[in-house]
């Protein structure tokens, strides 16, 4: 599967993901890959409506393996959540209450903060269809909310775990610029390459009447050379774009490269003979 490294640190920790009464197994396999994707690895079910273990779920997890094995299964929310210090609810839709409501960031630093200093803690997700009771609510510590567009707010579960599992994910970065591979260092171009290549592109136009007419070359090859210098070319590419301009001054369309040796069309920029007879 593209993306995943068995050989490399396998990140399993942070919050329990909590699913309320599940619907599908195929959400409950997509919410697993979620979590998996960014290093959350306990998932508790509470009375999942087509029982477990699923198939479906194994099969949607795409080898998330490790989450879909050590999934528990409750038969409440109250027995889910027992053994955990804080608890956060997910809601997309307005609940007027007591309970203080954080942004997703937000969250995600308080449960950063709370699991380093040795707390269990959870997040709950409701039904596919009606997200959580206020019943349930009443049994978390504080409302997590998304800033979803207000006239489609709707999310689905695995949409839902994602962006918490993210925000999560982010938490433990040394820096939010902090990236997971890098470009290859690469060498700058030299000006005598970068000349080599002026030199290149514009033999190749002149031969070919591009500039034209005669009084403004000198402009022309002015705004090719500034369109040649604004990338900050490296010597790799400089090497390309020369081997570019080499292949289309040596082969035609109607004989490429591969075809044979190259023939060079001597006459090209001559007129042809029929019109000569009418001077």
């Amino acid at each position: 599967m593209a993306g995943t490294n068995s050989e490399r640190q396998l990140i399993a920790e942070g919050p329990a993901i909590i699913l309320v009464h599940p619907q599908l197994g195929e959400n409950i396999g997509m919410v697993a890959r979620a979590m998996a994707n960014f290093g959350l690895a306990e998932l508790r079910l509470v009375n999942p409506r087509d029982g477990w273990p699923s198939e479906k779920a194994i099969s949607a997890a795409s080898k998330a393996d490790h989450v879909i094995a050590a999934t528990k299964v409750f038969s409440s929310l109250e027995e889910a959540v027992a053994d955990l210090n804080f608890v956060y609810a997910t809601t997309a839709r307005d609940r007027y209450g007591y309970k203080e409501v954080r942004s997703p960031v937000v969250a995600a630093e308080t449960l950063r903060a709370r699991f380093r200093a040795g707390e269990g803690t959870g997040i709950l997700f409701g039904r596919e269809r009606t997200g959580l009771t206020n019943e349930e609510i009443a049994l978390a510590d504080e409302l997590v909310t998304f800033p979803v567009n207000p006239a489609f707010a709707s999310l689905n579960l695995a949409q839902a775990v994602l962006l918490m599992s993210y925000e999560w994910m982010k938490t433990g970065m040394g820096s939010i610029e902090e990236t997971a591979f890098s470009a290859l260092p690469q060498r700058p171009a030299k000006k005598d390459e970068l000349q080599g290549l002026f030199d290149h592109v514009e033999e190749a136009l002149d031969a070919r009447g591009y500039f034209r007419p005669a009084a403004k070359k000198p402009k022309l090859i002015e705004n090719l050379r500034a369109a040649l210098t604004r990338p900050s070319f490296t010597g790799s590419e400089i090497q390309v774009l020369r081997g570019i301009v080499s292949c289309l001054d040596r082969f035609t369309r109607d004989a490429p490269r591969g075809s044979g040796a190259p023939v060079l069309n001597r006459t090209r920029n001559r007129r042809p003979k029929a019109a000569r007879g009418d001077e």
